[in-house]
């Protein structure tokens, strides 16, 4: 049995609360730090090799999804507001736009059959919204048949009614020389009227020619063949 001195237990009290101080001040991003580096010199050479796989494989992920996010990273021929892809469909394409083909699940053109031209900017180099009004006006390469598409970043608004998401090359209405007007924008316009497909955001056009001779000379097309994008006005 022993016995305890109030002083005595006063020292024992304070030396208690030091050490549980002393505890608590341990408990930092440092000491957390040199805890996990303890934990992984005990753990050796196999928690290290795992680590760097883990981190490869996250790092490998990410910068993958970023590349196939978009549209396609290389291969584009700048005509105006337009890339073309000329080697999109082609059998020696990079292993970036194949990713990106199966990540859309898109089968593309071959130059065989056609090209496809997108645009994502106006004619001013600003990023389309879907919140303003433009005019895609002139001409197209000649081609037998085209299309051309809109399409948001993301799943489309269920809470907008679907109209349309392009014109053919066979019902687009025409001006006296040929050539036409296609007004995209959020609200009713007479005419060649494509509705966005968003209240806003970004949004991308799609130009496809099918058998056209431009598939084999992409890089010589003139500004003055494709149609120009102005921005007519964007919603307050």
């Amino acid at each position: 049995m022993k016995l305890a001195f109030p002083g005595q237990a006063a020292r024992l009290s304070s030396s208690e609360e030091a050490s549980a101080g002393s505890s608590r001040r341990t408990m930092t991003p440092r000491g957390a730090g040199r805890l996990v580096g303890r934990f992984v010199r005990k753990a050796g050479t196999p928690l290290l090799v795992l680590y760097a796989l883990g981190l490869g494989a996250f790092l490998g992920l990410a910068s993958a999804d970023w590349a196939t996010r978009g549209g396609y990273p290389f291969g584009g021929v700048r005509i105006g507001p337009w890339m073309a892809w000329p080697r999109a469909g082609s059998a020696n394409a990079d292993p970036y736009t194949r990713a990106v083909n199966a990540r859309r699940g898109e089968i593309p053109l071959a130059v065989g059959e056609g090209l496809l031209m997108t645009a994502s900017e106006d004619d001013e180099g600003r990023s389309l919204d879907a919140s303003c009004t433009y005019a895609i006006s002139g001409a197209v390469p000649p081609a037998r048949a085209w299309t051309i598409t809109v399409a948001g970043r993301g799943p489309r608004d269920p809470n907008r009614p679907h109209i349309r998401d392009g014109f053919t090359s066979t019902e687009i209405l025409r001006q006296q020389d040929g050539r036409f007007v296609i007004v995209l924008g959020p609200e009713v316009e007479p005419g060649n009227w494509l509705p966005s497909p968003r209240a806003d955001g970004p949004m991308r056009l799609a130009l496809r020619l099918y058998d056209t001779p431009a598939a084999a000379s992409a890089a010589s097309l003139d500004r003055s063949v494709v149609p120009s994008i102005t921005r007519e006005g964007c919603a307050p």
